[in-house]
Order: C-alpha cells, then sequence, then structure tokens
C-alpha cells in the first residue's frame, strides 16, 4: 500500500465481505477467476492491485487505520426496502 497511489473505501450492505472478496478475486491472481479485479489486472501476489478484508471484524480494524469515526458516512438507497425484506 506504499508502493504507489492508494483510494480507501469502506463498503456497506448484506453479506458485503462475502460479495467483495468474490468480486476481487483469489489472493493468488493465477488461482482467480477471469472477471475478477485480480483475474483481470493481477499478475504477481507481491504486486496486488486491491487488498478486501476477510472477515467483518478485520474490516473494522482496517477500517480505522485510514479513517476517524466521525469521516464516515453511513448512505442508504432509498430503493433499498424494494430489494431487501
Amino acid at each position: 500500500m506504499s508502493s504507489g497511489p492508494v483510494v480507501a473505501m469502506v463498503w456497506q450492505g448484506l453479506d458485503v465481505v462475502k460479495t467483495a472478496r468474490a468480486m476481487i478475486g483469489e489472493t493468488n491472481p493465477a488461482d482467480s477467476r477471469p472477471g475478477t479485479i485480480r483475474g483481470d489486472f493481477c499478475i504477481e501476489v507481491g504486486k496486488n492491485v486491491i487488498h478486501g478484508s476477510d472477515s467483518v471484524e478485520s474490516a473494522r480494524r482496517e477500517i480505522s487505520l485510514w479513517f476517524r469515526e466521525d469521516e464516515l458516512i453511513c448512505w442508504e438507497d432509498h430503493a433499498e426496502h424494494w430489494i431487501h425484506e
């Protein structure tokens, strides 16, 4: 995370860690499926283009490395009641 520009984000949503990990791909890019970020854009584990937390607990710890609590805004989609029960 110190070798180039970083864009830090916090995602929220139902099963967000599981869903994000599926979008990101396997840690080893060679094991990642095409269509995932690592599968399409990574070559080596050591030069990984993306990081994603592997659990909610890890996410909480890692979020605190980049953001203060008062910097986070909980965004709510007004259409959410049409999507989730």
